[in-house]
């Protein structure tokens, strides 16, 4: 078949092609932010703990990433029409499946096949709508727009995901997620022709031994970070088989890209010194994200609130990341250098972190919580697009795809790196500070001691017996010091992430490579 790039129908008009590839690309935001956007709430209607949610959650995202190495291959292979036509008629049966879906290890092969359906149609519909736009900032445009909807997508999601489960079971949101897949379906038989957009590739050249090993070597690490606390580190035999697989792997991966003429992955695209500090901003960026799920630990199990106030408060964030990104899209529109708008986002967050520290009270209201929210949400969306575009835009444009995938990358593992971080020292704080308030306030304390008493006759009074209301007693002040331990923790947690942003802020504004970066980055987005 001859190569046409109008793989759409005559008859549709430009507003309607560029909505329904928008529509479609929302496909990706519902993969990804199903299970994501409130992990506690999730995890407790899967009847899994949150560790095994979060590893599914690698599951999905590790394969994404490998599968970007590969999807450029098989999207060349089909004809646009019918590429996107299976890819989520697929994605359908997978919601399918998991509604009736109890085994973990069945979930997490699902989470496995919603990675690979979720990397394949990302970046053809991104190019696809790329072309159906004119203007010199049409890369600015696409970019603030796609990742916008990526940004903000959770929040949205999780309302939708709440309101399911509390009104109907989990059955209800799988098929809602798959007619949303046949949605898709009806949009792409109706405006796509049978036009192929590159010409046709055999898929028997792909290098399915590299994706494996790159596969492996991704899944294994994120188990390690992930299960790390859970399994005592290298006292688990598990964790020492999935550190021994991930440098296997990832050695031999390596070794097989530099020996290949053309290799699955160029590894010379690290020569690239931008390239190197995007994808350290990002992991940074996310770190820092990742201390939302702290606050929202907090809102469950201290402040016992209800999952949708949790799902309400969230919108505060998006609009923060809303205007975050209109900010962000007229900065760069009108050439800022990129160094001072990540200076800007950074120093956002920075403070962000700072206010939620006066927050880490027994009791706070929805409204007061909810500013530092808009900050934090102004921040992430001020950073995330101009993120993007500074790596993709940091290597020549046949280093593209790579630069790409590094991001991906970067997001990877900078939210699983951020999970295990959070996970550790939460746990070692909290402990410190229990053993700390039970040694000076149970002993010392004549009001602990009273309460103790109280509640000891309190549990009597219902019937118990002496050492039983005595017991029942020191598990309630234990509950209300394990409240006082995670306020506490979470205190130190956000002002050193605070000092620590302000510490990458200090060295945006020091570092030589990206005081000249930004005469790249413009070359490289506007060609001038």
């Amino acid at each position: 078949m001859s190569v046409n790039r109008n793989v759409f129908k005559l008859w549709a008009p430009d507003w309607l092609i560029k909505g329904v590839l928008i529509f479609c690309m929302l496909h990706c935001m519902v993969l990804l932010g199903i299970y994501s956007s409130n992990m506690t709430y999730s995890a407790s209607f899967l009847d899994v703990e949150t560790e095994d949610l979060q590893f599914a959650m690698s599951l999905t995202y590790g394969t994404f990433l490998a599968t970007l190495m590969v999807e450029s291959r098989i999207f060349k292979f089909f004809p646009p029409r019918n590429y996107f036509i299976g890819v989520f008629l697929c994605a359908a049966l997978t919601f399918i499946a998991s509604a009736y879906t109890n085994d973990y290890i069945l979930f997490c092969v699902l989470r496995v096949l919603e990675g690979v359906l979720m990397a394949l149609p990302w970046v053809p519909l991104r190019i696809l709508l790329l072309t159906r736009f004119k203007s010199r900032n049409a890369t600015i445009l696409v970019f603030s727009f796609t990742y916008g909807m990526l940004l903000m997508a959770s929040p949205f999601i999780m309302s939708i995901v709440v309101w399911l489960l509390d009104n109907y079971d989990w059955t209800f949101m799988a098929y809602g997620s798959a007619f949303f897949q046949l949605l898709c379906v009806t949009l792409i038989l109706l405006t796509f022709n049978g036009n192929r957009f590159h010409r046709k590739t055999p898929l028997y050249q792909i290098d399915w031994t590299s994706f494996i090993l790159v596969h492996a070597a991704i899944i294994c690490g994120a188990f390690v970070l992930v299960y790390g606390e859970k399994k005592y580190w290298f006292q688990s035999p598990q964790i020492v088989i999935a550190t021994i697989t991930t440098c296997i792997t990832s050695s031999l991966f390596i070794v097989r890209q530099l020996l290949q003429k053309r290799p699955f992955f160029d590894l010379s695209v690290f020569r690239y010194p931008n390239l190197r500090t995007g994808v350290v901003l990002f992991i940074l960026f996310y770190i820092s994200r990742s201390t939302l799920n702290i606050c929202h630990v907090t809102m469950s199990k201290v402040w016992d609130w209800e999952p949708s106030r949790i799902a309400n408060l969230q919108y505060f964030n998006v609009a923060g990341d809303f205007i975050g990104i209109i900010i962000a899209g007229i900065l760069m529109s009108k050439r800022f250098p990129t160094r001072y708008i990540f200076v800007i986002g950074f120093t956002l967050m920075a403070i962000s972190h700072f206010w939620f520290t006066f927050l880490f009270v027994p009791d706070v209201s929805f409204y007061s919580i909810s500013l530092p929210y808009v900050l934090q949400g102004i921040a992430v969306g001020i950073l995330f697009v101009p993120l993007v575009l500074f790596v993709v835009s940091s290597v020549p444009s046949h280093f593209a795809p790579y630069a790409g995938t590094m991001g991906a990358s970067g997001r990877f593992w900078g939210n699983t790196i951020g999970f295990s971080l959070m996970q550790n020292i939460q746990v070692i704080l909290q402990q410190n500070h229990i053993t700390k308030l039970q040694q000076s306030v149970i002993a010392e304390s004549p009001e602990i001691q009273n309460r103790i008493a109280q509640a000891t006759q309190s549990f009597v009074s219902k019937g118990f017996m002496p050492d039983q209301a005595y017991v029942l007693a020191m598990k309630q002040l234990s509950g209300v010091l394990k409240k006082q331990a995670i306020l506490l923790s979470n205190m130190e947690i956000f002002t050193f992430m605070g000092f620590g942003l302000l510490i990458v802020v200090f060295l945006l504004l020091i570092n030589r490579h990206l005081r000249q970066s930004f005469d790249i980055f413009k070359n490289r987005i506007w060609g001038s």
